[in-house]
């Protein structure tokens, strides 16, 4: 497992537990003095965790939502789905693999699901393109958003992405207009749609798959315009300033849900969700569920004028 500086002293505390049981059980001799030593550095562990994840500041948390370890939109669906089936291509160019998706399942519920990938391992990651899709990515998607407005299925979307591709073959296939067409196709849509920051939500390119009912947002996810050291590079010309732009971009799951962004912070699992997949999905699962159902009380026009006056309150100015 990868270990970001800030988690090393809670790692190596951790490593220190492991080998001490290893060694009792390798040894066959327990006894009260040593399960007393195991007990006081397994509780000064908790408290070590508890402490820094309790201070993480935003550079922090900007780490965490990219780290390589968390669980990705497949790892969800793998948890959360039954009967999932895949599909695949945009029908007019290419199957891009940085956005999945397909029907399936969600706890007995029939829906479509649709999200980010990112990869693990290099040859992976080159292969989804490090989660950032291309035009054609995107025009898959807006495949999966028509399905599931004809067939009256509910819409469940994990944003997990650095941003759209910005590379000149993307552009010249009509990166702007296919991000744009999904950001149409889900305000006009006739379902129930929940959409779950899982890790980065960069720029439009997270926007396309963010145009929701609900908007949940996972403890130590992000969600901005820009990425930090994008902005750095623009108000500062010096990318190595991302931490600075980090905390001024106000980015973080906590800020945003005080400005309306989000509509709910799903806690992680101790540690971050990278450190328990299966906690982690069931969390997120048990949100996106009571989201549903308080959504399935609306029928197709409420549902589109719910979402419009939710996106149209953002940034409204009050108490002039």
């Amino acid at each position: 497992m990868a270990t970001l500086e800030f988690e090393r002293p809670l790692v190596e505390l951790e490593k220190r537990i492991d080998d001490l049981k290893r060694a009792i059980a390798a040894s066959g001799r327990g006894g009260a003095e040593l399960d007393a030593e195991v007990a006081r550095l397994e509780d000064k562990a908790r408290r070590l965790q508890e402490d820094t994840f309790a201070g993480l500041g935003p550079w922090e948390k900007v780490q965490l939502s990219r780290h390589p370890d968390r669980p990705f939109t497949l790892d969800y669906v793998g948890r959360l789905c039954t009967d999932f089936v895949e599909l695949h291509g945009d029908r007019a160019f290419a199957d891009d693999r940085s956005i999945v998706g397909g029907l399936a399942r969600f706890r007995g519920r029939p829906v479509v699901i649709l999200g980010h990938q990112k990869g693990r391992g290099v040859k992976e990651n080159v292969a989804r393109n490090f989660g950032m899709p291309h035009p054609e990515g995107y025009r898959k998607a807006l495949r999966l958003m028509a399905l599931a407005a004809r067939f009256r299925r509910p819409l469940v979307t994990f944003i997990d992405t650095p941003g759209a591709y910005p590379g000149l073959g993307a552009e010249e296939r009509g990166q702007g207009e296919a991000i744009g067409q999904c950001i149409l196709a889900l305000s006009q849509a006739p379902v129930p749609v929940v959409a779950v920051v899982v890790g980065e939500g960069g720029s439009g390119g997270a926007l396309a798959l963010g145009v929701a009912n609900r908007v949940l947002m996972l403890e130590f996810a992000t969600y901005s315009v820009i990425s930090p050291e994008g902005c750095a590079s623009i108000l500062w010309k010096d990318r190595a300033r991302g931490p600075d732009a980090a905390a001024q971009l106000k980015i973080t799951a906590d800020h945003l849900l005080r400005f309306g962004v989000v509509d709910e912070l799903v806690p992680e699992p101790p540690g971050g969700a990278h450190r328990d997949h299966d906690e982690s999905a069931r969390r997120v699962g048990d949100a996106v569920e009571r989201h549903l159902d308080a959504l399935a009380r609306l029928d197709g026009p409420r549902l589109v004028e719910d979402r419009y006056r939710r996106f149209r309150a953002l940034g409204e100015l009050t108490g002039l």
